[in-house]
């Protein structure tokens, strides 16, 4: 930025990058370049869990300061985040930074000429003002900054999916308002010391569709990437790395599940570029380099627009062509694969010693750098697959579930009257519950039994169908053993408790009965007793006999949602269908 006004320079420029502004600091800013300039609006977008305006800057040079203009306009809308973590504030000075200098000084205004850019200066409102100089013990500045989580201790970069937070659903109404054609969510990371200033991520395996991918790959990594590190700025892929004492084993990229802001735009066929600022660079580099990723990556996208507006629709036509009975398995998770390629990492000379306050050995980083030839794993193993249905149906029921399909704007229909349709079906087993909450739900892992079979459900149930916008969403979300589902988070807990009980007493009867009556059961009690811990439980011996009666619940473990895959169940549905629409 040259030639800023005194009074156009934004807190962090003002305090050589020292200080941060406040909440209240940051409004006053963006609305004076609302009221400066007619290519800048400041509106809300929604409200937080306390009650604080969700601010959102609008940059359009034609005055496309709404969706339908916007798509009118031909130009590519960049939805850009800062602040989601907000002690993480890098992307929130660099954003006013640059509109700044789009609206007043100019020198960036022809990023405009082929953009509107959507710009959330801080999303975490409310953990924005628990500002402390305590919040981010790893972090080179500034020198007092908010809290990672909002004021209900929820991180919002895990809620993408289940949608818990008022945030969330104000920024998931915000993205089907606008449906916007790029994603950029700027963020700082933690973790081991290196020479790059700025590390990047993009969904590049099977979570995203392969034309979003190879855009990325061609124009992000091939092009935007040396044009940034043209400004002085050292660039690299996201680092996790095997063991931080000693580079040499390698380091792994990162896959994002629907949870996380980049792993959820894949699942509406949009790609979604993850910065993270290095958190031991002076906060001054930070904000820098986030900037010169920002504005170059606006810049060339605007320049390419043709070819990302391409991508896009490739990614939403595949979306539109899936058929059950002839897809391909669905990815619903995956893994980091063993097989890695040589990385030249620029990192540091490292030693270590022990440690007398830990008793372990402690990591030393030198200001000499090196280069280290690593093995870098980037291939993705899928872990769990489905085939897709063509619908899902949910009974009315369960309604919280629904709820967040309604957030997330999958189409979806509702049933006039109570049916039966053969569809699949799930026994849930081997539930495990996470022994302490986290992001305040106890979190459950299952496996499934599938079977077939006449299921009756009511009036009021929600037919989804997976074929076209937002498929993705209904698959993660309804399919059990998603790593982000509805089961995974806790929706369907209930579903394995039991409410009826026997007594013992009149058990008893009725275990003599049975046995008396059938010999399959009886063989199968007498190879259980030879089990000694059953053997000698007779708590065990009667639940046994409890668990064969007709007494049972034989729904408990049993998912209520169904999966239509047949034609001649699709067919029945449809005509349902169109009795509730006619």
């Amino acid at each position: 930025s040259r030639n800023v006004p005194a009074e156009w320079l934004t807190t962090a420029e003002s305090t050589n990058y020292q200080k941060t502004p406040r909440y209240a600091e940051t409004i006053a800013y963006s609305k004076r370049l609302d009221a400066s300039s007619r290519l800048i609006a400041y509106k809300s977008f929604g409200k937080s869990s306390e009650g604080r305006d969700l601010p959102l800057l609008i940059a359009a040079s034609g005055g496309e300061f709404d969706p339908v203009l916007a798509k009118k306009s031909g130009k590519a809308v960049i939805l850009v985040q800062a602040a989601i973590h907000s002690g993480e504030s890098d992307g929130k000075d660099a954003g006013l930074a640059l509109l700044r200098d789009i609206a007043v000084t100019g020198s960036r205004k022809g990023l405009l000429t082929n953009t509107i850019i959507l710009f959330v200066p801080i999303y975490n409102v409310d953990g924005h003002e628990l500002f402390s100089r305590f919040n981010r013990i790893n972090q080179n500045g500034p020198d007092e900054m908010g809290f990672r989580a909002n004021s209900a201790n929820q991180n919002l970069n895990r809620d993408y999916l289940k949608v818990d937070t008022e945030e969330t659903r104000s920024w998931l109404a915000l993205w089907n308002r606008w449906d916007p054609d790029f994603f950029i969510d700027c963020h700082v990371t933690d973790g081991a010391d290196f020479r790059y200033n700025i590390t990047f991520e993009f969904a590049h395996h099977g979570e995203i569709a392969p034309e979003l991918r190879d855009w990325m790959r061609e124009h992000f990594e091939n092009q935007i990437v040396p044009s940034v590190e043209a400004e002085g700025n050292l660039l690299s892929r996201y680092i996790q790395m095997l063991n931080r004492f000693e580079p040499m084993r390698g380091i792994a990229s990162f896959i994002a599940t629907p949870r996380f802001a980049t792993g959820y735009s894949p699942l509406r066929d949009r790609n979604g570029l993850l910065i993270e600022a290095h958190s031991v660079k002076p906060y001054k580099s930070r904000v820098r380099g986030t900037y010169d990723v920002l504005w170059k990556s606006i810049e060339h996208i605007g320049e390419n627009k043709a070819s990302l507006f391409a991508a896009n629709l490739a990614a939403e036509r595949r979306a539109d062509s899936i058929k059950s009975e002839t897809a391909d398995d669905f990815v619903l998770a995956q893994r980091i694969g063993n097989k890695a390629r040589e990385y030249l990492f620029k990192g540091w000379r490292t030693a270590s010693e022990d440690s007398a306050i830990s008793g372990a050995k402690k990591i030393i980083y030198t200001n000499e750098p090196k280069d280290y030839k690593v093995p870098q794993y980037d291939t993705a193993v899928p872990v769990k697959t489905v085939k897709p249905p063509h619908f899902y149906i949910v009974p009315p029921q369960w309604r919280e579930v629904i709820k967040r399909l309604e957030y997330h704007g999958v189409p979806h229909l509702v049933l006039s009257d109570e049916a039966s349709y053969i569809t699949e079906n799930m026994r849930l087993v081997e539930p495990k519950w996470r022994s302490r909450p986290f992001e305040g739900r106890l979190t459950l892992s299952v496996k499934s039994e599938r079977f077939s079979k006449l299921t009756k459900y009511p009036k009021g149930s929600v037919v989804v169908p997976v074929k076209g916008s937002g498929g993705k969403v209904a698959m993660h979300w309804l399919e059990p053993e998603g790593p982000d589902s509805a089961v995974y988070w806790g929706f369907f807990n209930a579903i394995f408790e039991q409410k009826e009980y026997s007594e013992s007493y009149v058990m008893e009867d009725i275990a003599a009965e049975m046995l008396n009556n059938d010999p399959e059961l009886k063989k199968k009690f007498e190879e259980k007793l030879e089990d000694e811990k059953f053997a000698s439980s007779p708590r065990a011996r009667m639940r046994f006999f409890y668990e064969n009666s007709p007494y049972f619940d034989k729904r408990i473990g049993v998912y209520p949602v169904g999966r239509v895959t047949s034609a001649e169940t699709v067919n029945r549905i449809q005509k349902n269908l169109a009795k509730a629409t006619g």
